[in-house]
């Protein structure tokens, strides 16, 4: 199972979450020293980051921007700053989720189990004609020749793996990609689809991603 790192001030509800999570089986780290953020979730090496924004020493704004300078580990800000420009500043950072305080304990674990699906981090290795995708490391392999990704690159690969055999609409792509297939240039997808054709191809794999013109995309 996932391991997060729950970065909460208010010792109450540090415990209560930490003995939800680990309740649905999760590994909870859950530290009470907030002066080497993100120094102590990196060390961790965690699958998710619930991130509180209100704590001593550093916020969560800043913690969420550094850990975005050296880490794809997924974050879902809780907080009790609730308003809209709460939110977006949230998402500016890099956080992949947002969710106000108060909130339903159900409503957290469907969150927290929503973003992993999404990002692939829980998931072990599939292979699918000869290339191996490991969601875990945010890598892609083919022949002994190993590739990093992109953030962007392995929730593509995420969602072509799990359609392996059928056509992927640009539209489902947009939607794994930013949550909206609204305001989001078209192109734009087509840039990162490029990418990862560049990418497979650098370690060898050709003919791989195949575009059905009018449909969408193939493994």
């Amino acid at each position: 199972m996932a391991k997060l790192v729950l970065v909460e001030d208010d010792a109450v509800l540090r415990r209560e979450l930490k003995l939800l999570l680990e309740t649905y089986g999760y590994t909870c780290a859950a530290p009470t020293n907030f002066t080497d953020m993100p120094e102590a979730i990196l060390r961790e090496n965690p699958d998710l980051v619930l991130l509180d924004l209100t704590l001593p020493g550093k916020d969560g704004y800043s913690i969420c921007r550094e850990l975005r300078l050296v880490s794809r580990v997924p974050v879902i800000v809780l907080t009790s700053r609730d308003t809209e420009a709460d939110e977006l500043l949230s998402m500016s950072f890099g956080a992949d989720d947002f969710i106000a305080k108060p909130f339903n304990r159900q409503i957290l674990l469907a969150h927290t189990a929503a973003v992993l699906k999404r990002s692939g981090l829980h998931a072990g290795t599939v292979t699918h004609r000869g290339v191996t995708y490991d969601p875990g490391r945010g890598t892609v392999s083919f022949e002994g020749r190993e590739a990093e990704l992109t953030k962007n690159e392995s929730r593509i690969l995420s969602l072509l793996f799990r359609s392996a055999g059928q056509i992927v609409s640009r539209e489902e792509l947009m939607n794994e990609l930013w949550q909206s297939d609204e305001f989001i240039d078209d192109n734009t997808l087509t840039v990162n689809m490029n990418r990862l054709r560049r990418t497979l191809e650098g370690i060898g794999v050709r003919d791989f991603l195949t575009t059905r013109r009018g449909k969408g995309y193939e493994i």
